[in-house]
């Protein structure tokens, strides 16, 4: 008995305090419920005279309209048009003064609707955050192709520093910030052509230099056959006939324009700058008349000969030789190899022969500029001028070839040929001068890389930004956990020759 009565006295004590604290918790409820609707309601009487309304603005939404109102003042100064500081009055109307009701879904009643808008609202301002991030700090780039190998591996995915060169001001302002020129899925455009923004680039901390691995668009891109991108529209053109590509659109598919920064994006190397001669001998590089030093990574293509013993996986693994670039048959195989890879595979006692593939002199590949033959293949090219902004020329019918594409289609000239006499903006011309800088990129994989002589020059205005980082690299031969993911790249400085 005694012990039912201390049981039950305990029983009692806890269930008094228990019912104490229960009533303390439904009373810390229902107080935060009445501060989440007197907030609620706060946002509904925000009306009153512009004085009114600045007098209930908290001082934690001063700070923080004060933050992003600096930071919106650097950004004016940055694009140097003091008409953007207008843009403060809508900032100031966000944070403070809500004559237009921005947030007025935050005073409905719970439900689907609200709960829709809160979704929406965190999704537009996330989108906007990234769009002005992508367009002016920099953005992520997949390299696609081994055109860069070893330098840059397929798979790797790169942060792209866009404030190095100076970002571009947007020339297609209304555009999707995560697709550069397709939604994915609805396979549609990702833009609105109109309106189109003359080209200006911010203040960036250098220009572009020799040896950099640059991001840019891809200058032939402006015309697209959609449902045949390799090779590019006019050396499909060329092979083909224009009448063909344009009227059989099942294979071709629609042929459009794109405008220059929705424009694929490609990576290469700055092999020749501004106002520099280049030329390629044997594969080597000369600009103004000296060789230049080759990337550490540069590769070619060998023809390697063994005694019978075949190249297995686990070695071309090793070498890091990907499965599309793995060409054989027997004994005998075509690869593209750096100097280590070539002195790995010359310590093999079975390893016969290793020999440099020297381009046919007569080989058919077309190179720049497109439908002009020079005489020149892609181990032997040129020499060639690169244009220079200010810089002047003299035309003849001999060099027009090289540098009519500059002159309309990334000046915005018109050009033709009447006879034996060169016409630019409808006047007779026999000299032109440049009104951008303009710049050649190579592949570090000089046998198999689509690059400035295969299309020539890159314009200034087409200039994205440089790779910073690697940011992860996934290997397709590979699965994800079988050696999948190239931990040894992640977080890699990208460019071992700068």
């Amino acid at each position: 008995m005694g012990k039912n009565s201390a049981f039950s006295t305990l029983f009692s004590n806890f269930a008094a305090n228990f019912s104490y604290q229960a009533t303390i918790m439904a009373n810390e409820i229902e107080l935060n419920k009445d501060k989440k609707d007197k907030k609620e309601e706060e946002y509904v009487r925000q009306t009153g005279s512009l004085k009114e309304r600045l007098g209930r603005v908290k001082k934690t939404r001063w700070l923080r309209f004060g933050i992003v109102a600096l930071i919106y003042v650097l950004w004016t100064v940055w694009m140097g048009n003091p008409l953007l500081l207008l843009g403060l009055l809508l900032l100031a109307d966000i944070y403070l003064t809500q004559f237009i009701p921005w947030g007025a879904w935050k005073g409905w009643k719970k439900g689907p609707l609200r709960t829709l808008m809160s979704w929406v609202d965190a999704i537009v301002y996330a989108l906007v955050l990234v769009y002005f991030l992508f367009l002016f700090i920099g953005q992520n780039y997949q390299i696609p192709s081994s055109s860069l190998e070893k330098s840059l591996l397929t798979g790797d995915f790169l942060w792209v520093n866009k404030v190095v060169y100076g970002p571009r001001v947007p020339q297609t302002p209304l555009h999707f910030p995560l697709a550069q020129n397709t939604l994915p899925i609805l396979n549609c455009k990702s833009y609105i052509d109109h309106p189109q923004l003359e080209y200006h680039r911010l203040k960036g901390l250098r220009n572009v230099e020799r040896m950099d691995i640059v991001v840019f668009n891809f200058p032939a891109g402006d015309t697209v056959a959609l449902k045949c991108t390799n090779p590019d529209y006019y050396t499909l053109c060329l092979e083909r006939g224009r009448d063909v590509v344009h009227n059989n659109k099942e294979v071709f598919g629609d042929i459009i324009y794109r405008p220059v920064d929705r424009r694929d994006n490609y990576v290469k190397r700055c092999l020749g700058l501004p106002g520099e001669t280049l030329q390629i001998k044997g594969g080597i590089v000369y600009v103004n008349g000296k060789a230049l030093p080759q990337p550490k990574n540069v590769q070619y293509f060998y023809y390697v000969e063994t005694d019978g013993t075949l190249i297995g996986s686990d070695l071309f693994d090793e070498l890091g030789i990907n499965m599309e670039d793995r060409h054989g048959q027997g004994n005998q195989y075509i690869l593209p190899l750096t100097g280590d890879m070539k002195k790995k595979l010359e310590s093999l006692s079975w390893v016969l022969t290793i020999q440099r593939i020297q381009p046919d002199p007569g080989e058919t590949i077309i190179t720049y500029p497109v439908g002009t033959d020079y005489g020149w293949t892609h181990a032997d090219y040129g020499p060639v001028w690169i244009p220079k902004k200010g810089a002047k020329i003299d035309l003849t019918m001999e060099n027009l070839p090289l540098y009519e594409r500059c002159i309309r289609n990334y000046e915005g000239n018109t050009l033709e040929v009447k006879g034996n006499q060169i016409l630019i903006n409808g006047k007779p011309a026999t000299s032109y001068t440049f009104k951008m800088d303009y710049y050649w990129m190579q592949g570090d994989n000089r046998d198999n890389s689509l690059d400035s002589r295969y299309w020539g020059f890159v314009p200034e205005d087409h200039i994205v930004g440089t790779p910073a980082i690697i940011l992860i690299s996934f290997d397709k031969d590979h699965s994800l956990f079988n050696g999948g993911i190239r931990w040894n790249r992640i977080f890699k400085m990208p460019n071992p020759d700068k």
